[in-house]
């Protein structure tokens, strides 16, 4: 397989997964509001989520390293329609926590094993030295259109569902109210978890492996995390990767939690909230995958991948707190801030992913490389899950803003110089060798 055949194939896994996320994004919030929580609640069971993510990164991470890829894979889209499922038609808060439970376990297996086929597919086909970025940006751009598709479906179809005099009336009686309009986007993503399982399977193929057995496997996993780890504490360039992604993550996390509560003041109805987040998610991943697009061109015009990096994160962190100073104010103009705010977040992080991944593989082999994915993974979601119940306990106005832009701000500091080169192996003693 060339690397153009492998970066098409990564680029259809990358849309296929996103678009679930995508469909879930702009109701997600308002449909645990339709349920009774309040929004600490909402925050909490959203740090739940993510601190299964945090929890399961590393193992998932290792295990792809020592299984394979598309068995990774394909268990992370089964279990993703699991909790799909229990997410849409759950009550109860103890089911929609059980449910953020598989959605973490869902999001950390599948962290770093399509990113790692695509790499170990490229080089195979062209050697250690194979252009990776552009393939990298394409992933990237597909899953940005896949999110903003998912985002104008699941905003879309509540609003339309809803509308008449009693809205979703019908729907709830049909399935004696466990289905809401809100719901609908969510078993519509379960539907697309299994058609990307599929996928995977037929389309993802790996060299074999070594026969190995269960105990074997559970040995190495271990030994990969450790790696992975001991490879992030050697290499400066490696360290502001992971650190950078925590700040990312800040700021995702606040972006789509506090920014649907905002979308509901200004409609005054959790159905048209969801029509009017998801135009603008749809815009904001738009301008994440125009950013990606152009992540190639953004460090030719800055002169490295490192100059990109800070560059990027520099514009999404003057959108980040430019969202906060407009918080509580109202009228076109502070809207039209608000906006430009919104689309300058995505338009940077959006550059900045391809370049940063681009210089994390240029650091890694193909034995650890899931493993440092999932490290990555790791500090953006539980970096994400401390400053999103940060912003959900702070008092309604610019403060729940803030922790996320201070923290995208110091990530983008850390690459104002150059990292330099990683630091040399540590000698084998006779005792370790």
């Amino acid at each position: 397989m060339g690397p153009g055949a492998a970066a098409g194939r990564f680029a259809a896994v990358s849309f296929l997964f996103w678009l679930q996320p995508g469909l879930c994004l702009a109701c997600e919030v308002l449909l645990m509001t339709e349920r009774g929580l309040s929004v600490a609640v909402i925050s909490g069971l959203i740090a739940v989520y993510s601190l299964t993510v945090a929890g399961l990164e590393l193992p998932t991470g290792g295990l792809s390293d020592v299984l394979a890829r598309r068995t990774v894979l394909a268990a992370s889209g089964l279990v993703g329609a699991a909790s799909l499922l229990l997410f849409a038609l759950g009550t109860a808060p103890w089911e929609l926590a059980v449910a953020m439970v598989l959605m973490g376990a869902a999001r950390a297996l599948s962290s770093g094993p399509a990113e790692a086929w695509y790499v170990d597919a490229a080089r195979a086909a062209g050697g250690t030295e194979a252009e990776l970025r552009r393939g990298l940006a394409g992933g990237a751009t597909a899953s940005s259109l896949a999110l903003a598709l998912g985002t104008l479906l699941g905003g879309g179809l509540p609003w339309l569902l809803g509308r008449g005099r009693d809205p979703g009336a019908w729907l709830r009686a049909a399935t004696g109210g466990l289905v809401l309009p809100l719901s609908v986007p969510v078993l519509l993503a379960a539907a697309v978890a299994l058609a990307f399982v599929a996928y995977v399977l037929v389309a993802l193929p790996e060299p074999p492996r070594p026969r190995t057995t269960v105990r074997r496997v559970l040995r190495g996993v271990p030994a990969a995390v450790l790696g992975g780890l001991r490879l992030g504490a050697r290499d400066a360039l490696l360290r502001r990767v992971l650190l950078s992604s925590g700040s990312v993550g800040a700021a995702l996390i606040t972006v789509e939690l506090l920014t649907p509560g905002r979308a509901e003041d200004l409609t005054g109805a959790p159905e048209s909230a969801a029509l009017l987040f998801a135009a603008l998610a749809c815009g904001g991943y738009l301008c994440t995958a125009l950013g990606s697009h152009g992540a190639p061109w953004t460090a030719r015009l800055a002169g490295g991948g490192e100059r990109a990096v800070c560059l990027s994160l520099a514009v999404g962190t003057a959108g980040l707190l430019l969202l906060g100073a407009t918080a509580a104010a109202q009228g076109p103009v502070a809207l039209a801030l608000a906006g430009t705010g919104y689309g300058l977040v995505y338009l940077g992080l959006g550059a900045a992913g391809p370049n940063r991944s681009e210089l994390l593989h240029r650091r890694v082999d193909s034995a650890g490389r899931a493993t440092a994915l999932s490290v990555q993974s790791l500090a953006l979601q539980g970096v994400g899950a401390v400053a999103g119940m940060a912003a959900g306990a702070l008092p309604a106005g610019p403060l729940p803003w803030l922790p996320g832009g201070l923290l995208l701000l110091g990530g983008t500091l850390l690459w104002a110089r150059p990292a330099g080169r990683p630091a040399p192996e540590p000698p084998r003693t006779p005792a370790a060798a």
